[in-house]
């Protein structure tokens, strides 16, 4: 039997799968990490986390592991995306990764607005200037820091850094580039055209390969310390939403995505490289060559979720805080919840707006307030869907992964909410998944992604939409829009009290 590993950089934690010829998960290590916020808005790790964890992780995976080592042929990664790596000329790094969630770069979007042109960016990078890209982020540093900012000669995305300490190779792949503002998405190419409108030096992007190419084995301090094999393959990867797609089977027109981490995504597969969302939905290469997808983004999608634990239920697991859930009505008895908490990505755009419960009454419980936060929740995903649904695209079935995989009544949410059927894998944790796929095709165990997706992605439980609940979210949906039109304002006077 011949394994691959899957190395899933997250954001507040490294997970490492290892799965079998068969797709099966044989063995899985996780190491958690900080986040740094020196201020409201900021976020940022140090590279050097990622790299020890996932050396940490990979040596208890290994020491798990009671085959030949010689037979775990490969290993490929997902990451977190939009993340700001900047190296020096020895290609040391020279400050913090900024991360994808930092809303510092209001005024830098402006300003590529401004240079570019809205309508430039968007037929060249498919996608607004939005503060989670990375190239605000690079821009911001140029003014703030440029005594840094000189001293830059490669910028890197957060998984493609970790390769490089791996393999001492400098690469990125067109699936994480594509959320930097700097690709050309549909030409898979670094555009020369933004680099000089906005004055950064095109020098700094790397080579491009495809997400399953190869670019070496590990080095032999790396092996050494690990103690896998120094002809262990290495494959450049995808990020994460890429790698959740490919992990759970999005390689086909009409195939969806719904995954909750800490933010939520919904994407859905796209063969054709000049459809037009008007940049109301991200639109990305997929880690499958020639392919792209769609993509809309709650950025507090179960943060809400553990924001509310931590807060209200700090010494519980979630699976004790979900009880009684499925007793609590649609509508959580009158109670909507908007999950802004770190402003909002899809479809609104604004790093101001903050969350809010609506409704509160003195006869509402604990759980009242956790079913109205999965269900503000799942209406944020649901906005994505009804932009996909309005463009013509049919959504009929939808894969869900990530937390809200986890919970029967929350499944059943999604189903009602969304209107389609919802499938739940034998695996939720898709980005790992994906970049074990990933490795299992640049092996050449399959001749296609699609023919891997077979094995390694397996169904096992089908929610239908119930007509009645159908209805009564259809309603509930029509407030919940509003709360945003009603709450803009406020949450724009509010932040001058915030520290």
């Amino acid at each position: 039997m011949k394994y691959v590993i899957g190395v899933d950089l997250g954001t507040s934690a490294v997970k490492v799968l290892l799965l079998n010829q068969l797709g099966e998960v044989c063995a899985e290590v996780s190491q958690s990490y900080p986040l740094i916020q020196e201020k409201s808005g900021y976020s940022e790790q140090d590279p050097e986390e990622w790299v020890n964890k996932t050396i940490t992780a990979l040596t208890l995976l290994v020491k798990e592991f009671d085959g030949d080592i010689e037979a775990i042929e490969g290993i490929s990664f997902s990451g977190q995306m939009h993340g700001l790596v900047l190296l020096d000329q020895n290609n040391e790094v020279l400050r913090h990764a900024i991360l994808w969630n930092d809303v510092r770069t209001t005024k830098q979007c402006e300003a590529i607005y401004n240079l570019v042109g809205k309508e430039t960016l968007l037929e060249i990078t498919k996608n607004p200037a939005l503060e989670g890209f990375t190239l605000p982020k690079l821009l911001w540093v140029k003014e703030h820091e440029p005594q840094i900012y000189d001293k830059a000669k490669t910028l890197l995305l957060p998984k493609d850094y970790l390769r490089f300490r791996l393999t001492g190779k400098l690469h990125s792949e067109y699936s994480d580039a594509a959320g930097t503002l700097l690709l050309n998405v549909g030409k898979k190419e670094w555009s020369r055209e933004i680099c000089e409108a906005v004055g950064v030096e095109f020098s700094l992007c790397p080579p491009l390969v495809e997400s399953h190419a190869y670019v070496g084995t590990i080095l032999p301090e790396i092996a050494q310390q690990t103690r896998l094999s120094e002809d262990t393959k290495v494959f450049a990867g995808g990020a994460d939403n890429a790698c959740g797609a490919i992990g759970s089977g999005i390689l086909e027109e009409g195939k969806t995505l719904c995954s909750i981490g800490t933010s939520g995504v919904v994407l859905s597969y796209e063969e054709n490289r000049d459809r037009d969302f008007a940049g109301k939905v991200h639109y990305f290469n997929h880690g499958k060559e020639d392919a792209f997808y769609t993509m809309g983004v709650t950025l507090a999608a179960g943060y809400s979720l553990s924001w509310f634990k931590d807060t209200f239920a700090g010494q519980e697991e979630f699976k004790e805080m979900l009880e009684g859930l499925e007793t609590v009505p649609i509508g959580a008895n009158g109670l909507l919840f908007t999950p802004y908490l770190v402003g909002e990505r899809t479809p609104y755009a604004d790093a101001l707006i903050r969350g809010s419960f609506i409704g509160v009454d003195g006869s509402h419980k604990r759980i009242d307030f956790v079913r109205a936060v999965i269900e503000g929740i799942t209406f944020s995903l649901h906005e994505s869907i009804e932009i996909f649904r309005e463009s013509g695209k049919i959504i009929e079935t939808i894969v869900s992964i990530g937390g809200g995989a986890k919970n029967d009544t929350w499944l059943q949410i999604q189903a009602d909410i969304f209107n389609a059927r919802i499938q739940q894998l034998s695996s939720e944790q898709g980005p790992g998944i994906g970049a074990a796929m990933l490795a299992a095709y640049g092996c050449g165990w399959f001749a296609s992604l699609n023919e891997c997706a077979q094995v390694f992605t397996k169904v096992v439980k089908t929610y239908e939409p119930i007509k009645d609940n159908v209805v009564k979210y259809r309603e509930l949906f029509a407030l919940y829009k509003k709360v945003y039109q009603q709450t803009e304002e406020l949450s724009r006077e509010l932040a001058t009290f915030r520290k």
